[in-house]
Protein backbone atom coordinates (compact mmCIF):
# COMPACT_ATOMS: atom_id res chain seq x y z
CA UNK A 1 0.00 0.00 0.00
CA UNK A 2 1.09 3.21 -0.85
CA UNK A 3 0.28 6.50 0.52
CA UNK A 4 1.01 10.06 -0.49
CA UNK A 5 1.50 12.76 1.99
CA UNK A 6 0.86 16.34 1.23
CA UNK A 7 2.65 18.79 3.73
CA UNK A 8 3.91 22.55 4.45
CA UNK A 9 7.36 24.01 5.35
CA UNK A 10 7.25 26.68 7.15
CA UNK A 11 8.92 29.55 9.25
CA UNK A 12 12.79 29.18 10.47
CA UNK A 13 12.40 25.41 8.95
CA UNK A 14 13.12 26.82 5.32
CA UNK A 15 16.98 26.58 6.28
CA UNK A 16 16.52 22.75 6.28
CA UNK A 17 18.00 21.09 3.69
CA UNK A 18 16.33 18.24 1.89
CA UNK A 19 18.31 15.51 2.57
CA UNK A 20 17.73 16.98 6.72
CA UNK A 21 13.96 16.76 5.59
CA UNK A 22 14.15 13.05 4.70
CA UNK A 23 15.79 12.23 8.02
CA UNK A 24 13.44 14.30 9.77
CA UNK A 25 10.21 12.32 8.55
CA UNK A 26 11.85 8.89 8.90
CA UNK A 27 12.47 9.39 12.33
CA UNK A 28 8.95 11.24 12.80
CA UNK A 29 7.53 8.29 10.93
CA UNK A 30 9.05 5.53 13.27
CA UNK A 31 8.36 7.71 16.66
CA UNK A 32 4.56 7.82 15.32
CA UNK A 33 4.77 3.95 15.07
CA UNK A 34 3.56 3.90 11.79
CA UNK A 35 3.86 0.79 9.96
CA UNK A 36 6.42 1.39 7.22
CA UNK A 37 7.21 -0.79 4.79
CA UNK A 38 11.35 -1.42 4.80
CA UNK A 39 13.61 -2.39 1.76
CA UNK A 40 15.31 -6.12 1.63
CA UNK A 41 19.03 -6.56 2.03
CA UNK A 42 21.94 -6.37 4.31
CA UNK A 43 20.77 -2.17 4.90
CA UNK A 44 17.09 -2.35 5.32
CA UNK A 45 15.12 1.69 4.91
CA UNK A 46 11.74 2.53 4.17
CA UNK A 47 10.36 2.58 1.20
CA UNK A 48 9.27 6.65 0.42
CA UNK A 49 9.80 9.25 -2.29
CA UNK A 50 10.31 12.50 -2.11
CA UNK A 51 8.66 14.98 -5.01
CA UNK A 52 10.88 17.67 -6.39
CA UNK A 53 13.21 18.99 -3.87
CA UNK A 54 12.55 22.65 -2.16
CA UNK A 55 15.60 24.52 -2.07
CA UNK A 56 16.98 25.95 0.88
CA UNK A 57 15.30 29.49 1.74
CA UNK A 58 11.99 28.37 0.58
CA UNK A 59 8.44 28.12 1.89
CA UNK A 60 6.15 25.85 1.07
CA UNK A 61 2.25 25.12 1.30
CA UNK A 62 2.39 21.76 -0.71
CA UNK A 63 5.37 19.64 -0.77
CA UNK A 64 4.64 16.03 -1.12
CA UNK A 65 6.23 12.33 -0.35
CA UNK A 66 4.88 8.97 -0.81
CA UNK A 67 5.32 6.22 1.39
CA UNK A 68 5.08 2.71 1.26
CA UNK A 69 3.01 0.83 4.31
CA UNK A 70 3.79 -3.20 4.62
CA UNK A 71 1.82 -5.57 3.63
CA UNK A 72 -1.79 -6.03 5.17
CA UNK A 73 -1.68 -2.71 7.08
CA UNK A 74 -4.73 -0.54 7.68
CA UNK A 75 -4.55 3.12 6.21
CA UNK A 76 -6.97 5.36 8.51
CA UNK A 77 -6.36 8.63 6.96
CA UNK A 78 -7.41 10.86 10.04
CA UNK A 79 -5.96 8.48 12.37
CA UNK A 80 -2.47 8.86 10.12
CA UNK A 81 -2.52 12.40 10.12
CA UNK A 82 -3.16 12.64 13.60
CA UNK A 83 -0.02 10.42 14.72
CA UNK A 84 2.25 12.01 12.35
CA UNK A 85 1.28 15.43 13.27
CA UNK A 86 2.24 14.77 16.74
CA UNK A 87 5.71 14.00 15.91
CA UNK A 88 6.20 17.40 13.92
CA UNK A 89 8.33 20.61 14.40
CA UNK A 90 6.56 24.12 14.14
CA UNK A 91 6.92 24.99 10.78
CA UNK A 92 5.94 20.98 9.31
CA UNK A 93 2.19 20.01 9.10
CA UNK A 94 1.06 17.35 7.63
CA UNK A 95 -2.44 18.45 5.71
CA UNK A 96 -3.59 15.84 3.91
CA UNK A 97 -2.96 11.93 3.25
CA UNK A 98 -4.23 9.79 0.64
CA UNK A 99 -3.99 5.98 -0.85
CA UNK A 100 -2.52 5.52 -4.49
CA UNK A 101 -1.23 2.65 -6.64
CA UNK A 102 1.60 0.73 -6.05
CA UNK A 103 3.26 1.05 -9.40
CA UNK A 104 6.70 2.34 -10.79
CA UNK A 105 5.11 5.09 -12.92
CA UNK A 106 2.96 6.32 -10.00
CA UNK A 107 5.88 8.42 -8.21
CA UNK A 108 5.97 12.20 -7.00
CA UNK A 109 9.24 13.12 -8.60
CA UNK A 110 8.52 11.27 -12.05
CA UNK A 111 5.09 13.07 -12.05
CA UNK A 112 5.84 16.70 -11.26
CA UNK A 113 5.35 18.91 -13.94
CA UNK A 114 4.81 22.51 -12.69
CA UNK A 115 5.11 24.30 -9.92
CA UNK A 116 3.06 27.59 -8.53
CA UNK A 117 4.75 30.11 -6.46
CA UNK A 118 4.18 33.33 -5.15
CA UNK A 119 7.52 35.95 -5.05
CA UNK A 120 7.55 38.74 -2.68
CA UNK A 121 10.37 40.98 -1.68
CA UNK A 122 11.95 42.22 1.62
CA UNK A 123 10.24 45.38 2.86
CA UNK A 124 11.89 48.34 1.10
CA UNK A 125 14.48 46.46 -0.49
CA UNK A 126 12.89 46.86 -3.68
CA UNK A 127 12.19 50.47 -5.94
CA UNK A 128 9.13 50.35 -7.91
CA UNK A 129 9.28 53.77 -9.05
CA UNK A 130 12.62 52.37 -10.57
CA UNK A 131 9.99 50.95 -13.47
CA UNK A 132 10.75 52.17 -17.52
CA UNK A 133 8.45 55.65 -17.34
CA UNK A 134 7.05 54.84 -20.59
CA UNK A 135 5.36 51.55 -19.25
CA UNK A 136 4.88 52.58 -15.88
CA UNK A 137 1.18 51.67 -14.20
CA UNK A 138 -1.36 53.84 -13.60
CA UNK A 139 -0.31 53.94 -9.51
CA UNK A 140 3.46 54.24 -10.48
CA UNK A 141 3.39 50.78 -7.67
CA UNK A 142 2.73 47.72 -9.86
CA UNK A 143 4.09 46.41 -12.17
CA UNK A 144 0.85 44.74 -14.09
CA UNK A 145 1.58 46.99 -17.27
CA UNK A 146 4.89 45.53 -17.71
CA UNK A 147 4.02 41.93 -16.62
CA UNK A 148 1.11 41.99 -19.43
CA UNK A 149 4.27 43.67 -22.40
CA UNK A 150 6.98 40.79 -20.97
CA UNK A 151 4.34 37.87 -21.21
CA UNK A 152 3.60 38.78 -24.87
CA UNK A 153 6.94 38.65 -26.00
CA UNK A 154 7.33 35.31 -28.23
CA UNK A 155 10.93 34.27 -27.14
CA UNK A 156 12.26 34.93 -23.76
CA UNK A 157 16.13 34.02 -24.07
CA UNK A 158 18.04 33.12 -20.88
CA UNK A 159 22.18 32.19 -19.90
CA UNK A 160 20.81 28.95 -18.00
CA UNK A 161 23.06 27.12 -15.67
CA UNK A 162 23.60 23.57 -16.29
CA UNK A 163 25.68 20.94 -14.15
CA UNK A 164 28.41 21.26 -17.00
CA UNK A 165 28.29 24.72 -18.42
CA UNK A 166 25.62 27.96 -19.38
CA UNK A 167 23.64 27.83 -22.24
CA UNK A 168 21.09 30.42 -23.84
CA UNK A 169 17.70 29.07 -23.17
CA UNK A 170 14.03 29.93 -24.28
CA UNK A 171 11.89 30.29 -21.02
CA UNK A 172 8.91 31.31 -22.47
CA UNK A 173 6.94 27.84 -23.30
CA UNK A 174 8.05 26.87 -19.55
CA UNK A 175 6.11 30.34 -17.94
CA UNK A 176 2.36 28.86 -17.87
CA UNK A 177 1.03 32.18 -15.92
CA UNK A 178 2.94 35.20 -14.61
CA UNK A 179 0.74 37.97 -12.97
CA UNK A 180 1.63 41.07 -10.44
CA UNK A 181 -0.51 41.00 -7.23
CA UNK A 182 -0.98 43.09 -4.26
CA UNK A 183 -0.78 40.94 -0.55
CA UNK A 184 -3.72 41.68 1.62
CA UNK A 185 -2.71 42.81 4.72
CA UNK A 186 -4.19 39.61 6.68
CA UNK A 187 -1.06 37.70 3.96
CA UNK A 188 1.52 40.45 5.26
CA UNK A 189 0.98 39.56 9.09
CA UNK A 190 0.92 35.92 8.33
CA UNK A 191 3.41 35.85 5.44
CA UNK A 192 5.76 32.19 5.74
CA UNK A 193 8.76 33.69 5.92
CA UNK A 194 8.25 35.24 9.22
CA UNK A 195 9.36 38.21 7.68
CA UNK A 196 8.01 41.89 6.93
CA UNK A 197 7.21 42.21 3.34
CA UNK A 198 6.38 44.19 0.57
CA UNK A 199 3.27 44.63 -0.58
CA UNK A 200 3.47 44.22 -4.08
CA UNK A 201 4.21 40.57 -5.36
CA UNK A 202 4.14 37.97 -8.43
CA UNK A 203 2.26 34.97 -8.76
CA UNK A 204 3.46 32.46 -11.03
CA UNK A 205 2.97 28.80 -12.81
CA UNK A 206 6.01 27.39 -14.69
CA UNK A 207 7.37 23.92 -15.70
CA UNK A 208 9.21 21.90 -13.40
CA UNK A 209 9.74 18.79 -15.42
CA UNK A 210 13.13 17.07 -15.60
CA UNK A 211 15.36 19.49 -17.89
CA UNK A 212 12.55 22.28 -18.22
CA UNK A 213 12.77 23.38 -14.51
CA UNK A 214 12.45 26.72 -14.19
CA UNK A 215 13.30 28.66 -10.70
CA UNK A 216 11.47 31.21 -9.94
CA UNK A 217 14.34 33.69 -9.18
CA UNK A 218 15.14 32.89 -12.33
CA UNK A 219 12.08 34.13 -13.56
CA UNK A 220 12.06 37.22 -11.52
CA UNK A 221 15.39 38.10 -12.39
CA UNK A 222 14.58 38.30 -16.17
CA UNK A 223 11.17 40.04 -15.56
CA UNK A 224 13.59 42.39 -13.41
CA UNK A 225 16.50 43.30 -16.33
CA UNK A 226 13.33 43.76 -18.79
CA UNK A 227 11.11 46.33 -16.67
CA UNK A 228 14.73 48.15 -15.44
CA UNK A 229 14.20 47.08 -11.84
CA UNK A 230 17.16 46.25 -9.42
CA UNK A 231 15.90 43.26 -7.26
CA UNK A 232 18.76 42.44 -4.76
CA UNK A 233 18.58 38.40 -4.37
CA UNK A 234 18.69 38.90 -0.95
CA UNK A 235 15.19 40.88 -0.96
CA UNK A 236 13.94 37.82 -2.93
CA UNK A 237 10.99 35.69 -0.74
CA UNK A 238 9.78 32.80 -2.64
CA UNK A 239 7.02 30.55 -1.48
CA UNK A 240 6.21 27.43 -3.45
CA UNK A 241 2.00 26.87 -3.34
CA UNK A 242 1.94 23.80 -5.27
CA UNK A 243 2.97 20.93 -7.55
CA UNK A 244 0.92 19.63 -10.61
CA UNK A 245 1.21 16.29 -12.12
CA UNK A 246 1.98 15.70 -15.42
CA UNK A 247 -1.14 14.01 -16.84
CA UNK A 248 -3.51 16.40 -15.33
CA UNK A 249 -1.59 19.60 -15.19
CA UNK A 250 -3.37 21.20 -17.45
CA UNK A 251 -6.64 21.01 -15.89
CA UNK A 252 -4.91 22.34 -12.87
CA UNK A 253 -4.94 19.45 -10.71
CA UNK A 254 -2.55 18.91 -7.93
CA UNK A 255 0.14 15.68 -7.52
CA UNK A 256 -2.53 14.27 -5.39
Amino acid sequence: MRIRVKFTKTGPLKFIGHLDVMRYFQKAIRRADIPAALSEGFSPHMIMSFAQPLGVGKTSSGEYFDLDLKEGAIFDREDFLRRLNAEMADGISCVNAVEIPSNKKNKGMSQVAAASYVVSFRKGRVQWNSLKPEEMDVNKQKPSAQVVAFMTQEHIMVLRKTKKSEEETDIRPWIMDFQALTLTPAQLAEHPQNVEADPQAFSMLVSAKSGQNLKPELLIKTFASYAGLEIPESAVLVHRMDLYAESENESGANVH
